[in-house]
Parts: structure tokens; sequence; C-alpha cells
């Protein structure tokens, strides 16, 4: 059964769109989860902005013929039908298993994806129609490009069901954040536990880098020994006071 896309609250997409997928990991690292962060998902282009949103995923299969033609980009389901489902603000998430040598999605896929207002697009597999996709303006993370059509290796099955994209499982509603870094997925659940973590975690690492600059060792400072958490606490109530 497809899953009904949820929400995503303005407030948790500012508070996270302030936090680095660095972060994140180390965050989600701390609460026991190693596997967040989805291998081959690159950004396409230099300078895309981070990005939050609720994973909407698709899913892929290998290619088999009597399936994998032309003529299923018309079917009911399709990742043209896929497409219209999706609600403005989601991150596509789609699992290519990897394969490099056929592109999911070409510009004018990317295109209505972005008239849908789709914030981003992540897969482990690649884009066609380079050129065109930069035009459409849709911020892509993947492994790079190929001329063929998804058609030459992939065949189409699904969306909104559990995916694995890049060795990540991803669920659908999960929040995944984009960076220069790559995609990093958040757990639906544990959203307001992350970014609380996430939000602290910065603020003390740009309280580290303020005693890097003034010459302070790293030993006992990058992680803090008790001196300097105490140092580090005097500073945070000293800043939110005034």
């Amino acid at each position: 059964m497809d899953i009904e896309s949820l929400p995503l609250s303005a407030e948790r997409v500012r508070v996270l769109s302030g936090v680095t997928t660095a972060t994140l990991t180390t965050v989600l690292l701390k609460k026991g989860l190693r596997n967040v962060w989805m291998r081959g998902a690159r950004p396409l282009k230099p300078g895309q902005p981070r990005l939050v949103g609720r994973a909407f995923t698709l899913r892929f299969v290998p290619a088999r013929e009597d399936l994998a033609t032309p003529a299923s980009w018309g079917a009911p389901i399709s990742t043209r039908a896929a497409i219209e489902a999706m609600p403005e603000g989601c991150i596509a998430v789609v699992d290519a298993m990897g394969v490099t040598d056929a592109g999911i999605f070409g510009d004018i896929l990317c295109a209505r994806m972005r008239k849908r207002g789709v914030a981003a697009l992540v897969s482990d597999g690649v884009v066609r129609d380079l050129d065109g996709v930069l035009g459409t303006g849709l911020p892509v993370w993947c492994q790079g490009t190929a001329a063929p059509a998804s058609v030459a290796g992939l065949t189409f099955v699904a969306w909104q069901q559990p995916v694995g994209c890049g060795g990540v499982a991803v669920f659908p509603n999960d929040v995944i954040v984009v960076d220069n870094d790559g995609a990093v997925l958040i757990p639906q659940a544990m959203v307001d536990e992350v970014a609380s973590a996430a939000v602290e975690q910065e603020l003390l690492e740009g309280w580290i880098m303020t005693q890097v600059d003034a010459g302070v060792p790293l030993p006992g400072l990058y992680p803090p020994n008790a001196e300097n958490k105490a140092r580090y606490d005097a500073w945070v109530k000293a800043t939110s006071t005034r």
C-alpha cells in the first residue's frame, strides 16, 4: 500500500536548514544510527543550497525486457504518474540500485518536478540530458549522468514504499537533508530530538572554532573536557542573556 505524504513544518525546515549533514551524521551516530548517509548521492552542480524535506520514495528493479520499454512510460505505474503524486516541498528519493548506465530522469521530468514544487531529487543512480536538467533549476544529488534512458537498464515498479538508496533504508516521510557533503536521512520518529541535538552540536562546534582560532590546543577541547565544558556553558549563559 502506498503511504500518504505528510507535511513538514516550516519551523522544522528552518532549524534543519541551519545544520550541516556532517553534524547530523555525528548526532545520529551518538544515537546509535551509523548508516544514514546515502552513498553516491553527490551534488550534480556545485553550490546547490542545503535543503530539507520529507522523503517521497521511488523504486526501480533490474530491467526485464517485456516491461522495461518506452511504452511503459505511459503505464499507470510509471515515473510520470509518480511525479504527479509528489507534494510540494518533498525530496524525491530514487532507488536506482546504483545503476550508472541508464538515466532515471531527464530534463522534461525534472522540469515537471520543479513546476510541482519538489525541493530536490536524490538518487544512487544517474540522470540524463544534463544541460536540460541543470536548466530546470531542480537541485539534484546523484552519481552523475548517462545518455541512455532508464529502460535501458531499469524497470520502474513503485512509489511511496520503503526503498534502499545508496545503501540506506529510506521510508516515506523520513526527513532528508542535502548539502555539499551529500544526503543524510533522519528517521521520521526521531526528527524532533535530532533537530534539537543538532542545533546544540552546531553551537558547541562554533564555540570550539573560536577557541581554535585563539590558539587553544585540541586535546581537551574537541571533545571538551570538564574544564572546557564549563567554559562553554558559561559562554552560552553569557550570550543568551545579552
